[in-house]
């Protein structure tokens, strides 16, 4: 299992988080023609990462970056719900308020065809670039990005063979989650990409993702990206 890197306070947690992150732009940046790409979890957990993230990076650095989400509400920004809106306003502030942001959620007819929309725009902006950084958080179930457990399209989402996409996922039944339709991305863009964090809080969620990652790579997606060799980097606090 990949080494968990444990900090004593919040602060310190926040501070390597957005360190790794922006190291990883960076580094994408000088490699890529000055250009640099993005992803980030919505979330209440993220919100203080994004905000020093912001401050971390030069005007030009962001002016020259691309920025996505790994996953989003099929709602519009306008919705309390939309992971979008939570990136604007933590992120997409201040030196990264020149960031081109590439949404994954489009008012079309279906969450199918809208996940069809933005993953023609992701080809087409990326232009054959990998991720140079991900910002992933993981739920009290074990999901990451949008793929729940007991999904239909789980198994797809984690298909390690399959082209980065962007998939529709329908709402749970039954009480299940995710309880609203959504868009994520799949795990061909994780592995891909240069530096992924995951950013955990509490001893619940560490206790999750030590159970999880000893799981079955075809249906727990924490197992998933240890088993693929995601360039994962777990980042731990008690208390946020």
């Amino acid at each position: 299992m990949t080494e968990i890197r444990s900090f004593a306070d919040a602060a310190g947690w926040v501070e390597a988080c957005a360190e790794r992150l922006s190291e990883a732009l960076d580094e994408g940046a000088a490699d890529q023609d000055g250009v640099s790409a993005f992803a980030g979890a919505g979330g209440s957990t993220p919100a203080p990462i994004y905000r020093r993230l912001s401050e971390l990076r030069s005007f030009d650095g962001w002016r020259r970056t691309l920025v996505t989400l790994v996953d989003e509400r099929f709602v519009p920004e306008s919705s309390p719900e939309s992971n979008a809106a939570l990136l604007k306003r933590n992120l997409l502030t201040g030196k990264a308020g020149g960031a081109e942001f590439l949404p994954l959620y489009r008012p079309a007819i279906t969450v199918d065809r809208a996940a069809a929309l933005a993953a023609h725009q992701l080809a087409a902006a990326f232009d054959g670039r990998r991720l140079d950084a991900v910002l992933l958080g993981m739920g009290e179930d074990g999901h990451i990005c949008s793929m729940f457990p007991e999904s239909p399209t789980l198994k797809t989402l984690l298909s390690p063979g399959l082209k980065p996409t962007v998939l529709g996922v329908p709402a749970g039944r039954d009480g299940r989650a995710p309880s609203l339709e959504r868009l994520s991305l799949n795990l061909p863009y994780l592995i891909d990409a240069r530096r992924v964090v995951l950013a955990l809080t509490g001893g619940a969620k560490r206790a999750v993702f030590e159970r999880e990652a000893a799981g079955d790579p075809a249906t727990q997606p924490i197992a998933a990206l240890l088993a693929h060799q995601v360039p994962l980097e777990v980042l731990w606090t008690e208390k946020a």
